[in-house]
């Protein structure tokens, strides 16, 4: 077990986000060789998939970003540090990156205007090194902006997403712990009520229990944002209740932690099902198996859950049903753009 505090996992961590503030990518790669395990598993959304290291990551995955926005900046709007049931420490960071898209990126067109993509990034700590990177980000709402929009449209409202209302995503003081395990058994229970659909539906999940009247689900582009309990069923749980009835989680990928006022929870894959019933996203039904990955922050205030921030790797679920994304946002500009 970690003999680090909170705090002091997010002040080692600070320079390297900070690096990525004005995006220097050599000092990132030399601080990593001193924050990262050099063995470290990497697992990114798609397509860039699983890498080994952070000197991997930064080539693969952020050098060709650079490259199309060369004045890329990361904006962080919430870091917050906790430890799982399994005894595991995560440091999970929410937020956008942000720059002119001044070249092509993954068939995606330039667009000469700035851009922003979400960000949900977990690292895993064994002592003071980082041995595990989960993170996805929000390709899709980069293809929304550049006009080759590959998907459905969605149920909610694509916007972008706001950090924090409450401002508080990012300090550097000790946890209260009565309030980190109020906020962990709320999100907790919270879960676990929605398993009471399969005996007594929608109503049987108590979510006024759990929800402020006046939340905010964030969802991915491809969903987007709900507002409210009804404007979270409307966007999201409906669709996705009744388009994967078979759905199952997986409790050994499940990592939930806590800290304060703030909940995360990583799932790399963190359930499983096949699209039935009324399909999803406009995918129709099929009998493929497939996994989903997420990651998500909760905010909680006085007792109740005020927002929820969501990312699904979209991408991956297309790719396990043989849908090639990036090859149909290819077609979708190869002539508007030449």
């Amino acid at each position: 077990m970690s003999t680090f505090t909170n705090v002091q996992l997010k002040k080692k961590f600070l320079p390297f986000r900070q690096a990525q503030y004005d995006f220097d990518l050599e000092a990132l790669k030399t601080l990593g060789d001193d924050l990262f395990s050099h063995d470290a598993a990497i697992k990114f959304c798609v397509p860039f998939d699983d890498l080994v290291g952070h000197r991997e990551m930064l080539d693969t995955v952020y050098a060709p970003l650079l490259d199309a926005v060369p004045d890329l900046e990361r904006r962080d709007t919430i870091v917050m540090v906790g430890e799982d049931d399994k005894q595991l420490r995560w440091l999970g960071c929410c937020g956008y990156y942000t720059g002119r898209l001044a070249k092509p990126w993954l068939d995606i067109p330039a667009t000469g205007d700035q851009i922003h993509m979400r960000f949900h990034e977990f690292y895993r700590f064994d002592g003071e090194k980082i041995v595990e990177v989960q993170a996805i980000w929000d390709l899709p709402e980069v293809m929304m902006q550049a006009k080759c929009w590959p998907f459905s449209p969605s149920l909610g409202t694509e916007w972008h997403v706001p950090g924090p209302s409450t401002q508080d995503g990012i300090h550097f003081f000790e946890q209260d712990m009565p309030l980190t395990a109020q906020s962990h058994q709320l999100v907790l229970d919270m879960l676990n009520s929605l398993g009471n659909f399969a005996e007594g539906g929608v109503k049987a999940m108590n979510l006024d229990k759990y929800w402020h009247a006046k939340s905010n689900w964030y969802g991915p582009s491809g969903i987007g944002t709900g507002r409210g309990i009804q404007g979270f069923r409307n966007t999201h749980q409906e669709a996705f209740l009744n388009g994967m009835p078979n759905r199952v989680g997986d409790p050994a990928n499940g990592h939930l932690f806590s800290e304060n006022n703030y909940v995360g929870f990583t799932g790399w894959p963190g359930m499983s099902m096949t699209i039935s019933g009324d399909g999803w996203l406009g995918i129709v039904p099929n009998d493929k198996p497939i996994t989903m990955r997420s990651l998500d922050f909760w905010r909680n205030e006085n007792g109740m859950i005020r927002e929820n921030w969501v990312l699904i790797d979209l991408l991956h679920v297309y790719r396990q049903l043989g849908v090639d994304v990036f090859a149909r946002v290819k077609q979708l500009t190869r002539n508007k753009y030449r």
